[in-house]
């Protein structure tokens, strides 16, 4: 049997990434592990630590229901839910000594203007284009500026 951990933090980037392996024959062992967005430190001073750690709770859940049907939908294929805690080599170093042969793939979603925390040591890093969020800033005020005209 197949082991994959797949890090995921959106529903529909997740699918479009596990449809082709969806297609492979034989059962496999997925390891769903579920990257909640981090709140601001503006909210943070305004929620406390067990409202967080629900609201973490809830959208895993969410998550996991979306998924969960079309990973089990192969006969004898296994579905581990997992809520990851930052940093992100922590868990997958915690999850590959737990299951050895485990594949581990990247299904998060990119954010713009922001460079994703690996998830293992062997992961290169990211480079991140520094200029991409001010630069579409500032072509969205231009043509702004020019359809006021």
């Amino acid at each position: 049997m197949e082991k994959i951990a797949v890090f995921v933090n959106d529903v529909a980037s997740a699918r479009h990434i596990l449809q082709p392996m969806l297609e492979g024959e034989g059962p496999t062992h997925w390891v769903l592990v579920a990257c909640p967005p981090t709140l601001t430190r503006h909210i943070g001073r305004w929620v406390s630590h067990s409202a967080r750690r629900q609201w973490r709770e809830r959208w895993a859940t969410d998550l996991f229901t979306a998924l969960q049907p079309e990973l089990q939908a192969r006969a004898g294929s296994e579905v581990e839910t997992l809520i990851a805690n930052r940093p992100l080599v922590d868990v997958s170093a915690r999850l590959v000594a737990r299951l050895p042969h485990l594949r581990l793939l990247d299904a998060r979603q990119p954010r713009v203007g922001r460079t994703d925390e690996p998830i293992s040591v062997a992961q290169p890093g990211q480079p991140g284009p520094r200029w991409a969020a001010p630069v579409a800033a500032t072509a969205g005020l231009s043509v702004m500026l020019a359809l006021a005209d």
